[in-house]
């Protein structure tokens, strides 16, 4: 099998992470810090004092079950295309869009659908496109955050977390 990975920021990462955990082809995620200023691992602290990186999920799935251009549709459907360093209630560089390929083939798909979207859309977006630069996990707690805290906060609706459950048993 060959699995492929895609970084996806869209606000705080628990309830991205959360999301995308729930569709089948997802085969692992890691929530992180991505395409930042520095070149070493940086704290929860640095990041939400406003150090640069966003909070990223990094999402492994198998294509031939999920493929990255539906990933993006999924992705789409669970953040504010429009809204600048922020999502929901969280305000910060940090909590900005952003769709980061690791791959030329990869940016093509991606900017294909990034262009099919913002026709739908009828105006651009503020979604950041671009090459992922770097990706650091975030410390063990925040992994799996509302896995180990079902109560724990989250921006987005529980009812996003329905659909993409019943988008999995497609």
């Amino acid at each position: 099998m060959s699995f492929e990975k895609i970084a996806l920021a869209g606000g705080c990462f628990w309830g991205t992470e959360r999301y995308f955990q729930l569709l089948r082809g997802v085969i692992e995620t890691t929530v992180g810090y991505a395409n930042g200023p520095t070149d070493h691992s940086p704290s929860y602290e640095e990041v939400k004092h406003g150090l640069g990186h966003a909070e990223t999920v990094m999402i492994t799935f198998d294509p031939e079950i999920i493929t990255l251009e539906h990933l993006l549709e999924q992705y789409y459907t669970i953040i504010d295309p429009f809204s600048v360093n922020r999502q929901g209630h969280d305000e910060g560089i940090q909590y900005r869009t952003g769709i980061y390929y690791l791959s030329d083939s990869q940016r093509e798909t991606v900017e294909k659908s990034m262009k099919a979207f913002e026709a739908r859309l009828g105006k651009k977006t503020a979604i950041e496109v671009m090459k992922l630069a770097c990706f650091y996990p975030a410390e063990e707690y925040h992994q799996d955050y509302l896995i180990k805290n079902p109560a724990g906060y989250c921006h987005l609706p529980a009812s996003r977390f329905e659909e993409a459950k019943a988008y999995g048993r497609r």
